[in-house]
């Protein structure tokens, strides 16, 4: 008797298969029980009889949610049932037996699905949304393979950042003192656009923000890319290009799952070049207008950006902010010596910033001046500075947070739900 999975039922339709997977849930109707049966690449409605069971029916039928079998049958099309077939059973075989699932269809509060989430990933929406994420993570890996992007793995442990100083995780290194868990690969990526032109990452990343928003993870991925010979306006055409591949193949991919999310993807079909863009200081004026008092100079934090983002209906682009909010590394703008040539990419529907980006400053003067501004030592980027003696070129890049993009293709309320096993300032567990 052949095996194959439910995803494979197609190809089956009155064949005699057997599977093995999960008890997703189950209902009994006198002679005749119904399982739903979960085995990890779809689901199914399996339909047994006590002819059929005989003696073990009695125990079948109330077999415990969660529960693992292997059961034969013939695989029927069914349009009714669950993912559209049906399998009329002709053998159960109980693999384990499950004690009482503690995730029941009451409503549990978040505290107490986070920490229970090794098993609330089992859920419906939690399948669907992991399956959304490995689909947008492949078609990231997809674009930049297609534009002749190579992967290059960057470091975890880091003895400079590229961020700010305040957000890090320090670890002992051994002999060495300290060392830091990544903010971002982007200075290792610079490093490489010398041998290999046009280079991407894809990795975790960590920031010690004591921050409880929801858009807010402590560990997260972030997909980073570095172009050599790039100015700031092609870093933004490659960037709306990027995005509008990765969105417009992800909800194509995964229609059934976003349907199950209950997610409306007309505003998603909107995402397509141009993108919008406006200025830092236009975006200081939009923000008087709505009436929210933001002065010339201040970070943009997420009410903001949630009202900016709100005014358009595909993302946009703000450009040019102050040299002093951002990072060291940033290019100055050749005609405003006090922003920089850079740019945040905002989600619409209020889900704000997933990209962030610059052309990075390739003149040494400017670098080390801007070092010093930001009191950072030059000497601990004594092998960063060295890229700007060796042939230096105009180069830009840009990252890209994958739960922040997931959250919003998704329509998910807190970007908790994006990762399997989120970490972030009271959560560590499981």
């Amino acid at each position: 008797m052949p095996e194959c999975t439910i995803s494979e039922f197609p190809a089956h339709v009155g064949e005699l298969v057997t599977i093995r997977g999960w008890v997703q849930n189950r209902r009994s109707s006198g002679k005749i029980s119904f399982l739903i049966i979960r085995d990890g690449s779809g689901i199914c409605q399996a339909v047994i009889t006590r002819d059929v069971a005989g003696e073990p029916y009695q125990e079948i039928k109330k077999l415990p949610l969660e529960s693992s079998v292997i059961v034969s049958g013939v695989v029927i099309m069914e349009d009714r049932a669950p993912g559209g077939y049906e399998m009329q059973v002709k053998g159960v075989e109980i693999v384990s037996k499950a004690d009482e699932f503690p995730i029941g269809k009451k409503e549990h509060g978040p505290d107490f699905l986070l920490s229970h989430r090794h098993l609330w990933l089992r859920s419906p929406r939690q399948i669907a949304i992991l399956r959304i994420r490995d689909t947008l993570v492949r078609h990231v890996r997809a674009y930049f393979a297609n534009k002749g992007f190579t992967l290059v793995d960057t470091p975890i442990f880091t003895t400079t950042y590229g961020e700010d100083s305040t957000n890090l995780f320090s670890v002992e290194y051994f002999d060495l003192g300290k060392t830091y868990l990544t903010q971002t690969g982007q200075l290792y990526l610079e490093a490489a656009i010398f041998a290999l032109g046009r280079v991407y990452c894809l990795g975790p990343t960590f920031r010690a923000e004591k921050s409880k928003t929801r858009r807010h993870l402590t560990e997260f991925w972030m997909a980073e890319a570095e172009m050599a010979f790039c100015d700031h306006e092609k870093n933004l055409e490659i960037q709306e290009d990027f995005v509008s591949y990765v969105v417009q193949n992800t909800i194509a991919d995964r229609e059934n799952e976003l349907r199950l999310l209950e997610r409306d993807t007309e505003q998603l079909k909107k995402v397509r070049p141009p993108f919008y863009r406006i200025s830092y200081d236009d975006a200081i004026e939009l923000l008087r207008k709505k009436g929210h008092e933001t002065a010339w100079g201040e970070d943009l934090g997420g009410d903001e950006e949630t009202l900016i983002s709100n005014t358009f209906d595909k993302p946009v682009f703000i450009e040019n902010y102050p040299r002093k909010i951002k990072a060291f590394y940033m290019k100055q703008h050749p005609e405003r010596k006090d922003c920089a040539l850079c740019a945040d990419l905002l989600a619409p529907e209020g889900y704000g910033e997933i990209i962030g980006g610059s052309q990075r400053e390739d003149d040494i003067g400017v670098l080390l001046k801007s070092m010093q501004e930001h009191a950072l030592d030059p000497a601990r980027y004594a092998w960063y500075v060295d890229l700007r003696k060796y042939g230096s070129v105009p180069h830009s890049g840009f990252g890209l947070g994958i739960e922040r993009t997931l959250s919003w293709i998704c329509g998910l309320h807190h970007v908790r739900e994006t990762i399997p096993f989120p970490r972030m300032l009271y959560r560590a567990y499981p």
